[in-house]
Order: C-alpha cells, then structure tokens, then sequence
C-alpha cells in the first residue's frame, strides 16, 4: 500500500491496545500517539502507558492537548458488547465491567475537539453516528462496529449485503463462508494468521490484541472521512 503524505495533524489514540485503529489514521496522512494502560510493545507507534481517563485530564490541564486535532477513544466495552451481555445472562454470569463511557464523554467534550467513540454493537450507552463493517472494505471479518461522532459528522457509508455466514459453529451448527470469527478461540474460530490477513494487521500475533482490534481500514476511512468535513466546516 502506497503511503498517505502526512498531513501535519496528530491523533490521540485512547485505550490504544496495540494500534488497529491507530494504524489506519496514520495511513490517512496523521501522526498518531497511543496511551493504553496495559504495556503494548507492538504498538507501532509512540505511546503513553497508564489510564487513559488521567492522561486525558493531564492534557485538558497543562493545555497539552492543543497538540491534537482529533481524538479516537475505544474503551473497554465489555459492559455492553452483544456477545459478553448475551453469553453472561445465558450462562448465568454475574461478572460486572465497569463502565467508562460517561465520564470519557465528558472529558472529550471538555476538550473542544473532533472525536469519535468506538463500541462493537449492543448495549454500550454511545449514539450510532456511524456504522461500519468489514463488507465495506472487502475484508475477511464482518465485524461491525459504532462510532459516536462528537464535534463533527459524516454520512452513513451503504451498508453492502454480507456474501455468506462466519464461518464456525453456533449453537453446535457448523457453517462455512467467506468470513472468519476473530474473536475467542475453538469452534471453527480464525487462527492468528487468518485473523492477520482478514482485517489487514501484520505488526502483532498475539491473539488477545488480534481479538480486540478493529480493521485499519476503518479508520483511515473515518481519518479521510473527517479531513473532508474538516475542509467543508461540517457541524
């Protein structure tokens, strides 16, 4: 892939993980810092280790965040993804997650500038701004995720026909077809190197982040998608 000349903005990559979204802002043209609590040598590129919520803070109090033009925030979202809400009341599980999302809000609203936050689909309390799937991008995954848009908006890209099923077992049914589960492990579920070449991430095999990240596409669209409105003065 042909590199996107720079185009002199930064992006605050939040709960960064090892840098699926961080990967596609860079490749639309921005410079991007990570911050993620837990330690991510993989991440591709400078990165603060600690609470996102606190480094966030730090940076509305010292006036450092002016450096950024835009925010991506992709915080834990076990308290509200489908799968996690789902499997835990079937099987009785009474696990709690805390949940992050208000106050995060409040802090990126705090800071003026452009932001999205990203969710897998469920329960998470974030409004559906922007939807995206793997089938957008011709991707192996179908993997759809929620954006809330803060301080900007874009259009809602055509969602295409999904070509098939995901392939592995649900509810002890086998199927095949041309997408591959890049979540958990066993039951037909993607193994690191199909989940690597599905969603277009070749700087980490490891498993756990592999299972966390988005697609880059995704957000170089969304980075391409907020420079234009940027030009427009899109509200």
């Amino acid at each position: 892939m042909t590199e996107t000349l720079r185009n002199g903005l930064r992006v605050l990559d939040l709960f960064s993980c090892a840098g699926g979204a961080a990967m596609g802002y860079h490749r639309a043209g921005f410079d991007v810092d990570g911050v993620d609590l837990a330690p991510r040598p993989n991440y591709p590129f400078p990165q603060y280790q600690g609470d996102a919520l606190a480094h966030l803070q730090r940076l509305l109090t010292t006036g450092d965040i002016g450096q950024y033009a835009f925010i991506h925030a992709s915080p834990p979202c076990q308290a509200g993804c489908a799968l996690t809400v789902g499997t835990n009341a079937s099987r009785g599980w009474g696990r709690d997650h805390v949940q992050l999302i208000p106050e995060l809000r409040t802090l990126l609203d705090a800071t003026g500038l452009p932001y999205v936050i990203e969710q897998p689909n469920g329960r998470a309390p974030v409004r559906k701004d922007l939807t995206l799937c793997g089938e957008m991008f011709g991707l192996g995954v179908l993997r759809h995720r929620t954006f809330e848009l803060g301080n900007w908006s874009t259009a809602q890209p055509a969602h295409p026909r999904h070509r098939g099923y995901v392939r592995g077992y649900r509810h002890g049914v086998y199927r095949d077809g041309p997408y591959v589960a890049a979540y958990g492990a066993g039951g037909g579920k993607a193994t690191v190197t199909e989940m690597q070449q599905a969603m277009g991430i070749t700087w980490t095999d490891v498993r756990e982040e592999l299972t966390e990240a988005i697609p880059p596409a995704y957000t170089r669209w969304i980075g391409v998608a907020f420079l234009t409105c940027r030009q427009e003065v899109c509200v």
